[in-house]
Parts: C-alpha cells; sequence; structure tokens
C-alpha cells in the first residue's frame, strides 16, 4: 500500500438528518452513511446530541469529519477501507461513485 497521503480523504459533508451524514471522498466515492452504530461510549457518545452531530464539518489537516468538540473520525473506516478498532461501523445507506472528469 502507498503513503497516507494516498489513502482517500474526506474533502465535503452533508448532514442528512439524525445521525446520517453524507461524505464525499477525494477518490470521487460518495458514501451516506448513518454513523449512530459507531456512537456509544466516551466522547463519541456526546454526538448522539442531533443539534451537535448537525454541526460535522470537514477537517482541513485531518482530512476526515470532525466535530467542534474535538472529535474526528477515522477517514479509513468511514471510506469502508478498515474495521473500526473497537465497536461498531457507520451503517452504509447509500453509495456511489462522482464520474470521472474529462
Amino acid at each position: 500500500m502507498g503513503d497516507v497521503s494516498d489513502l482517500p480523504r474526506v474533502v465535503d459533508v452533508e448532514h442528512l438528518g439524525a445521525l446520517s451524514l453524507r461524505l464525499t471522498f477525494d477518490d470521487g466515492l460518495v458514501r451516506d452513511l448513518d454513523l449512530g452504530p459507531m456512537l456509544h461510549g466516551g466522547v463519541l457518545r456526546s454526538l448522539r446530541d442531533t443539534a451537535l452531530f448537525a454541526t460535522a464539518y470537514v477537517d482541513e489537516t485531518a482530512r476526515t469529519v470532525a466535530w467542534s468538540n474535538g472529535v474526528d473520525l477515522d477517514p479509513d473506516v468511514l471510506h469502508g477501507d478498515y474495521e473500526p478498532a473497537s465497536g461498531a461501523g457507520p451503517r452504509v445507506l447509500a453509495e456511489r461513485r462522482l464520474k470521472p472528469a474529462g
């Protein structure tokens, strides 16, 4: 596998309601994810507050989805390349690829 910088990273996030997000990755993958199954225990539990959850943004440094309380999620798990180190992963609601430019 290549350098970490070669791994797909989040470039856009849209709140879909409740605990669901649409994430767009720099490789053209778009995934609608229900993150509810991941949000148990520790700081992740705070994201079950839907008002806070709705404030998700793309952290330009980590290149993943993040929140103002300091929580960010592993982009490799969100992209579907790896299982979370512990607990459940997100539930995929929909997935598609953007058409390549050109």
